[in-house]
């Protein structure tokens, strides 16, 4: 089984009582990783042929040379192997189709990305003008020839429910009608009378029905990082391996290192100590020699600290190692980022309009996103003066200036706007002409940007109605502010317009 660590909060109640539920999965992997990704975990009981639940190391080939199982020498990943627009040339057997379930876990309540988690959960925020946190990791998994997938849900999952059952419900066809992409619903039982408990927990209550699919792993994964990764190198270098569990791990510098989980690992790549956010002496003591995971020298004198996961390994990883199970780490050297604050979803969806590379790229197509077809119109630009930004499907944008910013589906933007550095998250749905003569008949905003408004450095969420004259900047830099009744939230100092907010024609104060 893979599990992707690090998805929301919480974790299992005790070391103890994860390791022994993982000791029940004696041939369990683990697939973790980049500060918090991706775990493996191998199931017993398999009706697959015992022939094909292990490679030989002797029939492993390194650049076309034969490994010996017998060979001391360490294994050595190359980074690329699950770089961006990397070409998969693995070779499972059984493939991934056959032998992998993907669960992805929907993560807590998000309290650091409120206000956009109040009405959805965290994988079901949306990112990158057409598409939801959650595409993501499906996306990755449909890439990787992984086509049954769980959906662990708790908070808020009305909104995430309904956009996989339409993106995806219909979709899985191709896989000879045995793909499939589920959600499962936080529930109480006999067995278990509590709710989810935190991310270990989630995937605990449903062992009875994961244990249920013919499968060797499980890989686990969280529902709110952005990334593009090809598990299937990442099963391969776990089965060559023989590790019960495999963790990907994310090199670190010295300055980062301080904020994260660390692992420590011996001169095969197996992880035998951890410690967390440590200083001072105890940060140098965790340096490691990264070379043993495919770095090149440059890089590992640059990067001598791997980090792990901080949710669902830092209960379940070490409790694996504590009764004796092999922990291997696996190095991924991409782009990665945990959307759990506002600032970091909000540096995220603006990274995609770098130039001349953006940080995370939708436009591969060996290794596409997914989402939902709406089935939209263009995006129709009247006179307006559009630079390094994003513009989703079905925009209507007029006389406006649109600097560095990435604007959501639907979004309605009127003469004489402004917006720079900012997210526009869009719509759900149009308002007609005859909606908005009558909400203005009564003093109301009509869904969108209304005319001569200028926005700088700010969210604006789905539906948000904001007046004509309004002034949306922080120039007075206040870094927090808490303004849910008149439709606002600043974090570090980004102001965030709430879903279905309304801001009236003429506000130009930020704070009020």
């Amino acid at each position: 089984m893979m599990i992707q660590s690090g998805i929301g909060g919480g974790g299992v109640t005790s070391n103890k009582t994860a390791a022994t539920r993982l000791a029940s999965f004696s041939a369990s992997q683990i697939f973790g990783g980049c500060h918090e990704r991706d775990i493996l975990i191998k199931k017993t009981n398999s009706s697959v042929p015992f022939a094909h639940r292990k490679m030989s190391h002797s029939n492993i080939t390194d650049g076309g040379r034969r490994r010996s199982s017998s060979s001391s020498s360490p294994h050595v990943f190359c980074p690329k192997a699950v770089s961006d627009s990397s070409y998969s040339q693995t070779c499972l057997d059984p493939d991934a189709s056959n032998s992998v379930l993907g669960i992805i876990l929907g993560g807590g309540a998000g309290t650091r990305l409120y206000p956009l988690t109040k009405k959805r959960a965290k994988p079901a925020v949306p990112l990158g003008a057409n598409y939801r946190l959650i595409d993501i990791p499906v996306s990755n998994c449909l890439n990787s020839n992984i086509s049954k997938i769980y959906v662990l849900t708790q908070f808020n999952s009305a909104s995430l429910n309904r956009h996989l059952s339409r993106a995806y419900a219909t979709n899985m066809g191709g896989y000879k009608n045995e793909g499939f992409v589920e959600v499962l619903a936080a529930q109480q039982s006999p067995e278990n009378p509590d709710w989810f408990q935190g991310t270990a927990d989630a995937v605990r209550q449903y062992l009875w029905l994961l244990e249920e699919q013919n499968v060797l792993e499980y890989l686990v994964l969280a529902g709110d990082h952005l990334y593009r990764m090809d598990y299937e190198k990442f099963i391969q270098a776990h089965r060559e391996t023989d590790a019960d569990i495999t963790v990907a791990a994310l090199p670190m510098d010295e300055k980062r290192a301080t904020a994260f989980g660390l692992m420590k690992i011996d001169e095969e790549g197996r992880i035998i100590e951890f410690s967390e956010k440590p200083k001072g002496d105890k940060l140098q003591a965790m340096k490691v020699d990264t070379t043993i995971l495919g770095l090149d020298d440059k890089r590992a004198k640059e990067m001598p600290f791997i980090a792990r996961a901080n949710d669902f390994g830092s209960e379940v990883i070490p409790g694996a190692t504590s009764i004796g199970l092999r922990v291997q780490a696996y190095l991924y050297d991409g782009y990665w980022e945990d959307i759990g604050t506002i600032e970091a979803f909000y540096h995220a969806n603006l990274g995609i309009t770098k130039k001349p590379v953006p940080d995370f790229s939708f436009y591969d197509r060996t290794a596409p996103i997914y989402t939902q077809p709406r089935y939209l119109p263009p995006s129709k630009m009247l006179d307006a003066d559009v630079t390094n930004s994003v513009i989703g499907e079905g925009c209507v944008i007029k006389k406006c200036k649109i600097h560095h910013s990435v604007v959501g589906l639907r979004s309605c933007i009127s003469e004489g706007v402004i917006i720079e550095d900012t997210l526009l998250m869009g719509a759900d749905y149009y308002e007609t002409d005859a909606d908005k003569r009558v909400l203005e008949a009564k003093g109301g905003v009509p869904i969108g940007i209304g005319k001569n408004t200028h926005i700088k450095k700010a969210i604006i969420d789905k539906n948000a109605r904001i007046g004509d004259n309004v002034k949306i900047i922080n120039k007075n830099n206040v870094e927090e502010a808490a303004r849910e009744t008149n439709g606002y939230f600043i974090k570090s100092g980004i102001v965030t317009v709430m879903k279905d907010a309304v801001i009236p024609s003429g506000t130009v104060e930020f704070p009020i």
